[in-house]
Order: structure tokens, then C-alpha cells, then sequence
């Protein structure tokens, strides 16, 4: 690992007899050595050159196609030109956030292709906005169209970087109003790579395959520049291509025996819907060694789930690799040892506040969070868990996550404020996640910014949404749990959205189920169940929980709510029934202490969204009325008022 630099690790391994392999379909596929890819880099510089780029000049690269973006990406490091990585996405939102990094890069040059850029300058006119609008023909200037490649024989001048210098800014893929760019050196990269690859063991044997996009920093530093520099045969099939063929994903992994692959939550439960109850098919994954998994908070059943299904066709238990970092620290921070089973504990999800020591409880218990260890940290990267004073907190408490090494940015692009929050007073940097270690094991329970806060304790949205999918025809990405505080109310309310498309008829029944296991599992009263048709995510599959919340405050669901509420009324109508003086002195009760609810006989008070204060005020009122005779316990037995009405009625010797 003599090299301090990307430009010297290319020097170094242009003649390597390895090489990349571009997958556009099932056999569909183009192979780019090493030194291929030197000699491209090199015509394309002379392009960009020929254009004014200059070292330290600032390059967006708006490019969906895998081998004009790793193309383009050496060719802008070989002249010292700083490559920035942005996905192109579908959406006006995705349109602005390109504009809006343009304008902060002050005069960038971009990398693109006709179509792309055309589409972007129609935006642009149409928005009104006199800024974009300028930013938009900055950009033309200094705009270089992948179409236009055709003479790549005379090279580029090579510019030595420095270990100090900037290799690339790595923009955040949830941060479309207010763009922030991590920005790492070559020394924080070549930090990165070593310090993985003495832990996970990258070889010039292995063979890795990626789906990922090159904008995200486990594409394009995991699965590019950290297999270039092992000498790794690394593979790369398109997103778009594993979102429309998912199966085709593992398919080819069996063909090129590869050894590493890598997919986030959403990745396995895209293809294991799509697989269904078929089998995987005449494919042998026995060479594969480690499956990282990371990039969002990783649900213990959905690994448990794909090992099974995958063990079929010689998947490893161990194979399943669940790892933690961020693009703040060119990627990785923690690693498990390789070749151990995944390794989970159970923590009771009702201690999990900043500051508070975690409290291990059994398997089967009712309050149980799954968490999956994430290992040690990395060499050249120190981690610590700290309270909100920034102070570091005793092994097994919860607390923030904070990180420092050489392979941690020293900041992001012209944000001198967001910097000094980022850092504390003592040179460490703030992830935003929350975590523990226990046992020398790392864990990660959630973001800071997504915690909910409710009955004055934290819960974390992930966990209550897996609660949710158990659901019939429920899916983790097809509901999110938000906090919410519409106008007015003093606290935040748990509030659920839910990907729902069709008749609206058929909601009401999917949110009583959704409030009852939430209530049951998990003791939260949920406020409101909400159909929305569409549930945004960033281009790497991430919620933005806070776009609905913004949606609900600006009611831009209140029109679907009325309708429901009617729905529900109706329902109740038609039920009906005859209360006897024991159940209408219940209903009395239930709904004095449920108001602004208003419940039926027959209603499930888990169902209805009761919280756990809310049943224990229930049950207060019930004792005084009649004392003695029912406990807490029995609500959860009998959670109707009609069953309990029942219940209490055979007690007191009364006919029911």
C-alpha cells in the first residue's frame, strides 16, 4: 500500500492485469481493464483541459451511465480537477438540488450528457427563479456532453495531487433544500482503504459485484475505488437494472463467482418480492463471502429472512456482513470480524434515551428492539458514544455517535457555521446517529433527528414501522412513523403514513390493525393513520420523513382524513348494539379519558391507538367505580368495552 495519493494509485496499478466489468443486462456486458481505463481518463482530460479546467476547478458529474461516470471521474482526479458526484433523479426536487449545488460551487464545470442537461435548462426557464435561471447558464459555459466524446487519442497533463488536496465532495443524498459537501482529501480516502481492508480482507482474488449507485459513497468508494485499489475484479450492474431485474442481480453474482456483494435493507426486500415463493434457481452463491449490509438501519428479520431463503443455493450464514459508516468518513467506521454469524441483542425499546444505560431483555418480550452488531471500529478511525454535553458515556449506555481519524473529513464544502456545530470543542465529529457499545460490540439504534419523542420517552421510527409491516400486505418503505405536531398542539403526535393507492373504503380496516400492533407491541397511541400516494425517498432509497410531516401540517391530507373519519362514523352506525348499565358506564369511561375520541362498544381499545397512560388512567376510573374486581392486566384480555362489560358482569354476578 505504497500509495498516498488516487493519481499515484492509478500510476501504480494501471498495469495490473485487472479490470472492470460493466453489466447492461443478463448477458449483456463490457470489460475495461485497468489500463484501458488509465488511457480514457487521459483523453478525456485533454477534452477538459482544452475546455479551462484547471486543477482545483470543480467538476458535476450528472451521469447515469456507469462506465461514462467512472470515465469521467479519473479522468477529472488525473488532472487535479475536483470531481462532485449528484444523482439525476426524476424530480423537480432532484432539479433544484442540482441547481442549488452548482450555485454553491460558484461557477462549476459539469460532466453530462445532452438529454440530461437539456431537460435541466427547460427546469430552469420554467422555474422563474432568476438565480437558477443564471446558475443554469454559468453551467452551459463550462458544460462537456458525454455525446460529444469521440477522439480520446491525445492525453490530458497528469497533475501530481498532494495527500492534503481534495479528491472529491461527496453531497448528501437527503439534503435537497440546503445541499451540504462532505469534502475528502486524498489522504482521508487512502486512510479509508487501508483501514477496511486490513479488517475485511479485500484480495486480488476476490471478485465484487455492485448495483449501487456511483453517486452514493458505498458505490463509488466501497465498490469502485476500494476494489481498484486491491486489484479487484469489480463488476457493476446499473440501479435501474436491478430495480426493473432483480433477480438478475444474484444471477450474476453465481456466474462471475463473486465473492463481495453489498445491499442496504431495501435492496433485499426488493428482490426477495420479487423472488416470491420461488425458488432462486439453478445458481450456486457458495463463493461469496461478504454481503455488506448497511446505508439505512438493518432489520434483524429481513437478514434472517434472506439468509434462510438464500441458504437453498449455498449462501454461508456468515456471509451476511452488517457494517457502519457514513460519507463523513469516506465510508467505513465499523467492521465485524469476518467469518462470524450476524450477532443481534434484544433491548427493551422503552429505554433508549441519550444518557440512559440499555436495558437487555429476552427474546420474546413484548418490549423487545432488535439490534445487529456492527463490530469494532476500523483501524485510523476512533469511535465514541457521548452524552448531549459531548462528554464520553460508560460502555452500554445510549448516546450519540462520534467519530475522528484520518479517514474523517475536516468538514463540509464553505459552511464554516454547520462545521462548528459539526465538531465538538475537542476535534470530534457528530454523525447524528445514537448508538451503544456493550460488550466491545458496536450498535446502532437510530438518527437523533428522527427520534420520536412521545409520553416523554425516545422511540425510534424504524423500529414501530416493522411493528406496522406485520400487517397484512404491509412493507418496510410502505409505511413511515413520524412525529408530528400539527397547529396548536403543545407535543408531537405519532402519526403513520401509509403507501395506499386504492379505494379508501378499504383503509379504515388496514389503520385499525396497523394502531392495534403498535398499541400492543409497542404501548403508543398512534394519533392518526394517513394514506398518502406517494412516500419520498432520497436516490438511495432513504425516507424523507420530514416532507410528510410538512405535508400533514399543510394539509395536504385533511381532505382524505374527513373522508375517513365519515367512513369510520358509518362503520360505527352499522354496528350498533344495546349497552347494558355495566357497558355504558365503561364507554362513559373510556371515552372521558380517550377525548377527543370517541369510541363504540365494540371498538378495540389497541385498535383505537390507547396508550399504555391512557389504559392505566382507564383502569383508575374502572377500580373506583367497581374496586377490586379487575386488573390492568385484563384490559389487554378483554379489550372491548362490550368483552369487558362482559367480563366485569360475570364477576359481579350480574347476567351479562
Amino acid at each position: 500500500m505504497q500509495a498516498r495519493t488516487l493519481t499515484e494509485l492509478m500510476a501504480l496499478h494501471r498495469a495490473a492485469p485487472r479490470a472492470i466489468t460493466y453489466h447492461s443486462g443478463e448477458n449483456e456486458s463490457r470489460q475495461v481493464t485497468f489500463a484501458e481505463l488509465h488511457l480514457r481518463a487521459l483523453g478525456i482530460l485533454f477534452h477538459l483541459q482544452q475546455l479551462g479546467a484547471r486543477p482545483g476547478d470543480r467538476m458535476i458529474l450528472l451521469l447515469n451511465n456507469n462506465e461514462q461516470f467512472i470515465d469521467a471521474f479519473w479522468a477529472a482526479v488525473l488532472g487535479g480537477i475536483v470531481p462532485v458526484p449528484v444523482a439525476i433523479g426524476i424530480s423537480d426536487e432532484h432539479r433544484h438540488k442540482l441547481l442549488r449545488i452548482a450555485r454553491k460551487l460558484d461557477r462549476p464545470f459539469i460532466y453530462t450528457d445532452r438529454k440530461t442537461f437539456e431537460r435541466i435548462g427547460v427546469f430552469a426557464g420554467q422555474t422563474g427563479d432568476a438565480a437558477e435561471a443564471a446558475t443554469f447558464a454559468a453551467l452551459k459555459e463550462r458544460a462537456f456532453f458525454a455525446d460529444d466524446l469521440k477522439d480520446i487519442s491525445r492525453p490530458g497533463k497528469t497533475h501530481e495531487a498532494r495527500p492534503e488536496d481534495t479528491a472529491f465532495i461527496q453531497f448528501s443524498s437527503g439534503s435537497t433544500s440546503d445541499p451540504k459537501g462532505v469534502v475528502l482529501t486524498h489522504a482521508n480516502l487512502i486512510a479509508n482503504w487501508i483501514g477496511s481492508t486490513e479488517v475485511a480482507g479485500f484480495n486480488e482474488n476476490d471478485v465484487s459485484l455492485s448495483w449501487m449507485p456511483l453517486t452514493h459513497d458505498m458505490g463509488l468508494i466501497g465498490f469502485h475505488l476500494i476494489m481498484f485499489a486491491n486489484k479487484v475484479h469489480a463488476h457493476l450492474m446499473p440501479t435501474e437494472l436491478f430495480v426493473r431485474r432483480p433477480l438478475l442481480w444474484l444471477a450474476i453474482a453465481a456466474k462471475v463467482q463473486a465473492t463481495i456483494l453489498c445491499s442496504p435493507n431495501f435492496g433485499y426486500r426488493h428482490y426477495l418480492k420479487v423472488l416470491g415463493e420461488r425458488s432462486p434457481g439453478n445458481i450456486d452463491l457458495s463463493c461469496v463471502r461478504l454481503i455488506f449490509n448497511g446505508a439505512e438501519p438493518i432489520s434483524v428479520e429481513l437478514c434472517e429472512e434472506f439468509i434462510g431463503r438464500m441458504a437453498a443455493v449455498g449462501l454461508k450464514r456468515n456471509a451476511m456482513y452488517p457494517v457502519y459508516g457514513l460519507a463523513e468518513a469516506s465510508l467505513a467506521v465499523s467492521f465485524p470480524p469476518v467469518g462470524r454469524a450476524m450477532h443481534t441483542i434484544q433491548l427493551n425499546r422503552h429505554r433508549l434515551g441519550v444518557g440512559e444505560r440499555a436495558e437487555v431483555v429476552a427474546d420474546a418480550s413484548r418490549d423487545a428492539l432488535g439490534l445487529v452488531s456492527v463490530g469494532k471500529v476500523i483501524p485510523l478511525c476512533d469511535l465514541r458514544i457521548a452524552g448531549d454535553d459531548d462528554q464520553k458515556l460508560a460502555d452500554g449506555h445510549i448516546g450519540h455517535i462520534h467519530i475522528r481519524g484520518d479517514n474523517v473529513t475536516a468538514g463540509y464544502f464553505e459552511e464554516p457555521a454547520v462545521n462548528a456545530a459539526t465538531f465538538t470543542a475537542d476535534g470530534w465529529l457528530k454523525t447524528g446517529d445514537l448508538g451503544l457499545i456493550l460488550d466491545g460490540e458496536t450498535y446502532i439504534t437510530g438518527r437523533a433527528k428522527e427520534i420520536l419523542f412521545v409520553n416523554g420517552q425516545n422511540y425510534y421510527p424504524h423500529d414501530l414501522e416493522a411493528i406496522a409491516q406485520q400487517a397484512p400486505d404491509m412493507e418496510l418503505g410502505k409505511v413511515v412513523a413520524a412525529g408530528v405536531r400539527p397547529p396548536g398542539a403543545e407535543t408531537d403526535q405519532l402519526t403513520v403514513f401509509v403507501l395506499h393507492r386504492g379505494d379508501l373504503a378499504a383503509f379504515p380496516q388496514l389503520a385499525t390493525e396497523i394502531t392495534r400492533l403498535i398499541n400492543e407491541h409497542a404501548g403508543l397511541e398512534v394519533a392518526e393513520v394517513v394514506p398518502v400516494k406517494r412516500i419520498p425517498k432520497t436516490t438511495s432509497g432513504k425516507i424523507q420523513r420530514h416532507l410528510l410531516e410538512q405535508q400533514y401540517v399543510d394539509g395536504e391530507f385533511a381532505a382524505d382524513l374527513a373522508e375517513l373519519a365519515k367512513l369510520r362514523g358509518e362503520q360505527k352506525v352499522a354496528a350498533g348494539g344495546s349497552m347494558d348499565d355495566i357497558e355504558a358506564k365503561l364507554l362513559r369511561i373510556c371515552n372521558g379519558v380517550l377525548t377527543p375520541k370517541q369510541i363504540g362498544p365494540g371498538d378495540n381499545l389497541f385498535e383505537i391507538g390507547a396508550s399504555s397512560l391512557k389504559l392505566i388512567e382507564i383502569h383508575e376510573q374502572v377500580d373506583r367505580e367497581y374496586p377490586g374486581h379487575i386488573d390492568l392486566t385484563e384490559l389487554f384480555d378483554h379489550p372491548t368495552v362490550a368483552e369487558l362489560a362482559k367480563h366485569l358482569a360475570t364477576k359481579l354476578g350480574q347476567p351479562a
